[in-house]
């Protein structure tokens, strides 16, 4: 199978969306492998959960292009997280659609990062991967995210809301927003 895998690196004004380097896993699940932060993500992941979860964030890569990438903060060099896209894998969701995601150490949050690491993320789904839609997925109980996918510009789309357990509560819900709508970095 051919690879897919070419280097990427996109900056924003305060923030670098880029590859995984090794040196990244240790202060990333230093910093958000926490009750806080893994709360409406299923907990607080032991070894076996975190090494699962770094080769699938490294498999997205290889296999689409694109995943969750690491989010550097410009200003200190200190990773904040994730943010990215990939491949909606979840059970008995929308299997294969764009998916926009994020996860942020809670000292990052209410700084607007996530704000802009979603919009940039949003962005190149539409304008260099070629996505038609983009969804985003969450729990009820999680207004932070869902309030993002809102200012997105994303819309509740019940119809794809789905039962799973993975995030800490019985249904996962669904945000969407199509090309037509997303109004752009500068919109």
């Amino acid at each position: 199978m051919e690879s897919h895998v070419t280097a990427f690196r996109h900056e924003t004004d305060r923030l670098i969306l880029r590859d995984w380097r090794e040196e990244d896993w240790e202060p990333f699940w230093h910093a958000t492998n926490t009750p806080a932060v893994m709360e409406w993500l299923g907990g607080v992941c032991n070894d076996a959960k975190r090494d699962a979860a770094q080769q699938r964030l490294l498999s997205y890569q290889e296999d689409h292009g694109h995943t969750f990438w690491a989010v550097e903060r410009k200003e200190d060099g200190v990773i904040l997280g994730f943010c990215g896209l990939k491949r909606c894998n979840q059970k008995g969701g929308p299997l294969g659609e764009m998916e926009v995601g994020w996860r942020l150490r809670e000292d990052a949050w209410g700084k607007g990062y996530a704000k802009e690491a979603a919009a940039a993320a949003l962005d190149l789904a539409f304008t260099r991967f070629g996505a038609e839609q983009v969804i985003a997925l969450t729990v009820e109980p999680n207004a932070p995210s869902w309030g993002l996918m809102k200012w997105l510009g994303m819309e509740r789309r019940a119809d794809l809301d789905f039962p799973n357990d993975d995030f800490g509560a019985d249904t996962i819900i669904v945000y969407s927003i199509g090309r037509a709508d997303w109004r752009g970095l500068d919109g």
